[in-house]
């Protein structure tokens, strides 16, 4: 492989994670718009849940549309129209739907509302289903999820500033009388500045040289990639990951109204909190992709964790918020760190003991109070945070030329963020919103019997991403 080439696969992989961006930044800040509307509104939680309920549907029916159109035209969506143009159509649409907060906000509609946070995670489903396999194809599949952490690490700095910045955007400070003075009216201008910059971002792509990578099979329509274990379990598995990492944060706002009765424009540093700890565990996680001495990583694993939590505190205290408080989290923080090394990078110990992690710390936020129960249960995020590479290349592997609609049918497990968090609200109003988090430990629970069952399955194809893990050559297909 000539560095020309290297060069070019490394370019291409860093014009594809800025759209990583904008997935976290829309989804964080929902978690600002569910207590806004419950308000407004006056919803029950259930109710304001169905925020999410909108936006990660859309995941789904995008998907169903993706199969659908690939059928009427007789060969798969992506390898006909390509992975760039994908991601440029997808940008497209997802402007459209912020357009419509501007109509939505002016008849006080929740309905419509919904329905333009439909049509983005519309567009997001086929920015997603285009993106994550080209990352992959950009390298030696083994190490497809180092890639995909290098754009998940780019997605959370969007999930951190999000949450912030839309707060400041829609109450202009973080005072109760904030939340009581604010409108519906308050989310046209950040919506409409979004929906400006997506349309941005869509002529970039047009511009960019991403180069022409396609899968060197056939590759084939309709529901072929079901015969495929792996993926089947990947599918269990992504729906439920998403669910619990979108439950988490879409609750917390509930969750710091009951238990530290706070008001909804005060809410934004704990969610950016969350959100930044996807990026704590994502920016750690990423270091793999530089070409860097091993001593000079093995530093780094401890030092870009810290660097990522001073970006969150940093990003809140800018936005007028206190921090302070946030500073004992750092102890969750070394918990994380020593996950990660115990993990050795592979993506199935990763799953078991980022799992394991999750459901301990999630049991103790619902049995402990006060700050040491909400950071456990924030915690949550850190150890989310890899869960989504591990598993996106573990339901792919092996799946050659399926491996387009692998990812399409995976992508569509996101609806597991439309479902979950409605089943948490539902918990919540019946047995509180702090017992109610059980249900991440039952998810956490869940995703490490998927890390142990989905080993046997792929070793039985003679396939161990665990057994040895290649280093990137940047080698396309």
């Amino acid at each position: 492989m000539s560095n020309s080439s290297t060069q070019s696969n490394q370019s291409a992989l860093y014009t594809l994670v800025t759209v990583w961006f904008f997935w976290s930044f829309v989804a964080a800040s929902n978690g600002i718009l569910i207590p806004l509307f419950k308000e407004k509104f006056e919803l029950q939680q259930w109710q304001a849940q169905l925020v999410d309920f909108a936006f990660y549907a859309a995941y789904f029916v995008g998907s169903i549309l993706y199969f659908v159109v690939s059928g009427i035209i007789k060969g798969d969506v992506l390898n006909r129209i390509g992975y760039k143009n994908g991601i440029i159509y997808g940008l497209i649409i997802s402007a459209v739907g912020t357009i419509l907060f501007y109509p939505a906000a002016e008849l006080k509609s929740f309905p419509i509302l919904l329905s333009a946070l439909f049509i983005v995670g519309l567009g997001f489903s086929l920015q997603q289903t285009a993106t994550q396999p080209f990352m992959i194809a950009l390298g030696d599949p083994a190490t497809g999820a180092q890639r995909i952490n290098l754009g998940g690490a780019v997605n959370n700095l969007g999930g951190t500033i999000g949450p912030a910045l839309i707060s400041y955007a829609i109450f202009g400070s973080i005072s109760a009388d904030a939340a009581k003075n604010a409108s519906i009216d308050s989310v046209k201008a950040p919506y409409l500045i979004l929906g400006v910059v997506f349309a941005l971002f869509a002529v970039f792509f047009k511009l960019s040289k991403l180069p022409r990578i396609t899968n060197d099979e056939d590759v084939e329509i309709g529901t072929g990639a079901l015969k495929y274990p792996q993926l089947l379990l990947g599918m269990s598995a992504i729906f439920v990951y998403v669910g619990v990492e979108v439950t988490i944060g879409s609750n917390l706002g509930e969750y710091l109204k009951v238990t530290e009765n706070l008001e909804s424009s005060q809410i934004s540093k704990y969610v950016s909190l969350f959100w930044g700890s996807m990026m704590v565990g994502r920016w750690t996680a990423s270091i793999g992709n530089f070409n860097l001495s091993e001593s000079t990583k093995q530093i780094l694993k401890f030092v870009v964790p810290f660097v990522a939590f001073a970006v969150v505190l940093g990003v809140n205290a800018l936005s007028g918020n206190e921090v302070q408080d946030l500073l004992p989290y750092g102890l969750c923080i070394f918990i994380m760190i020593g996950a990660f090394f115990a993990s050795q990078e592979k993506p199935v110990k990763t799953l078991l003991i980022y799992t394991a992690c999750g459901a301990i710390t999630s049991l103790l936020g619902v049995i402990f109070t006060g700050k040491i129960a909400l950071f456990l249960l924030i915690s949550g995020g850190l150890f989310c945070s890899v869960l989504w590479p591990s598993i996106f290349s573990l339901g792919t592997a092996g799946l050659g030329k399926y491996t387009n609609q692998g990812a399409a049918f995976l992508i569509m497990m996101i609806l597991g963020g439309a479902v979950i968090p409605v089943v948490q609200g539902i918990l919540a109003d019946s047995i509180g919103i702090q017992l109610s988090y059980l249900l991440a430990v039952a998810c956490f629970g869940y995703l490490f019997f998927f890390g142990i069952r989905v080993q046997a399955v792929l070793r039985k194809q003679n396939i161990d991403f665990d057994k040895e893990v290649v280093k990137n050559t940047g080698k396309g297909h």
